[in-house]
Order: structure tokens, then sequence, then C-alpha cells
């Protein structure tokens, strides 16, 4: 089985000065993984230059000379490592805003991360939907527009867009299975947590057949290694029985901020899962 490590698990040691994305490359390699999985708050010198050109209101569509050179760095880094690219997840670059202009302004930041995904020779980028929960007709129009516009953009290199269920719109169920079958090409990034909470065994199971990539989240561990907050054995069977066969990515964000502790149980704890599914 293969494992990543969604980079926003480290995100407290990113915030603290203690990793950067070239330390990620090299936890992920010595964690054993075999992929890295980021989240674009790791990619620090491009969120702060993608975050200048949003809040100046520009439609630039490419990140500086001095951006890309980056880019090129972090690719030079886990080409080293022996480590590819499975998902780049961005926040920042939704589809979906009340406000016309700033659609504009936030589409342009998706194609700026569409972009360096393609330079590091991802597999897969995620952008969110954007809206809200009801998900009214408009809304929904502009999403489906919208990822069908980066499919294009993405299809000559490669890359698979996908969105997750996160926040807005996503987290119900039925709005991430409404507009994937409205976007036959578009992927899902499974996360285990995110959606409305009261729905969430019956989301499971409404989504496991359209995942291509997972994230499964934990937060806490008892004396057995397993998150009594959680049923992960449960979501773990659902999507093999759902023939999901892709890496498990893992995004533990542990209450008792061990963050290195918590991604190598919950690493553990999948192992069991599987054992068993």
């Amino acid at each position: 089985m293969d494992f990543s490590i969604a980079s926003y698990s480290f995100h407290r040691l990113l915030r603290d000065g203690r990793q950067d994305m070239f330390r990620y490359i090299q936890d992920c390699k010595d964690l054993g993984c075999a992929w890295l999985d980021p989240w674009n708050g790791h990619l620090e010198p491009l969120i702060a230059e993608s975050e200048a050109l949003k809040a100046a209101g520009a439609l630039t569509e490419t990140f500086s000379a001095a951006g890309l050179a980056y880019v090129a760095q972090v690719r030079a880094a886990a080409d080293a490592a022996g480590l590819p690219f499975a998902c780049l997840a961005v926040d920042g670059a939704h589809l979906y805003d009340p406000v016309p202009q700033q659609r504009r302004v936030l589409r342009a930041a998706a194609y700026r991360w569409l972009e360096v995904a393609v330079r590091l020779g991802a597999a897969q980028l995620r952008i969110d939907t954007g809206g809200t929960e009801d998900l009214p007709a408009e809304q929904f129009d502009i999403i489906v527009e919208g990822y069908h516009d980066l499919i294009a953009r993405a299809r000559p290199h490669h890359l698979h867009i996908v969105l997750e269920n996160h926040w807005g719109a996503s987290r119900r169920a039925a709005n991430v299975v409404r507009i994937l079958q409205a976007v036959p090409a578009l992927g899902l990034l499974f996360d285990s947590n995110n959606f409305i909470p009261e729905e969430q065994e019956a989301s499971w199971h409404l989504c496991a057949p359209f995942a291509r990539a997972v994230h499964i989240k934990t937060f806490a561990f008892d004396a057995d290694g397993n998150d009594p907050t959680v049923d992960i054995p449960q979501v773990v069977r659902l999507l093999v029985q759902h023939g999901y066969q892709g890496c498990w990515g893992i995004e533990s964000v542990p209450r008792d901020g061990d963050e290195y502790g918590a991604v190598t149980k919950t690493m553990a704890l999948i192992r069991r899962a599987l054992a068993t599914a």
C-alpha cells in the first residue's frame, strides 16, 4: 500500500518555522511515503505572491520569474528524494464568489496554481467549489462551468482536476455528487471528515464510489491506537468495497499538537483497517 501525507498535517510546524516545503519533502521520505501531497500553504513564497495579486485585483495568470524559479527548486528537491507529487490542494482559488469581478480574480489564481501543478508534475489539482450548502442554480452553473474550464486547460498536461468535500457547497454530499455527475471528467478527493457532521456516515456511503484520492483525517488516539472520534476502519472498508485502489492520503490534525506522532499513528491505523477490510 502507498501512503502520502497531506502537508496540512504539519501546518503548526510550518507556522512555528520548524518546517518548510523542503523539510516536508524530506519528512515524507523519512516516514516512508510513496507520494507527496502538498497543501499550497506550504509553498509560502507563492502564497504571498498570489495573495498580493488577489488583493490588487490582478488577473495575472502566471507567477513571477522568481516564483517559478522557486517551483523549479521544489521540483528538484522532490526528484532528488524520489517522490512524485500526487495532489496539489489549493486554497484561495475557489470557483464561486457572489461578486463577478472577484470570480475573475479567483479564476486567475486557479490558472496560476494549475501552472504550478504542471511544473511540479502533479497527478491531481484540487480546486474548491466555493458557494453555499443550499447550492442554488446560479452557483451550480458557475461551479460547473469553472470545472469544465479548468479541465480543458489541464487535459493537455495529463493533470486531473478534483474537488474535495471541504467547505461551502461541497460540505453536503448530495452537492458533491450533483457536481460530479454534471462534470464526468472531474474527480473527488474524498475527505473522511469535512461533510456536514450530522450527515457524515450517510455521506461516506454516497461519496465513496467517486473517490479518486483520499484524505483520512484523524484527531486523537486511544491506548489501542484507534481514533475514538471517528470510525476510520468503516471509512476504509467502504472505500475498498467501492474499488478504491489509490494512495492512502493522511491528513491528521491532532488535538494534542503532536503532528509527527499523529501521522505515524494514522498510518498504523490505516494498515490495520486494510488488513481486515
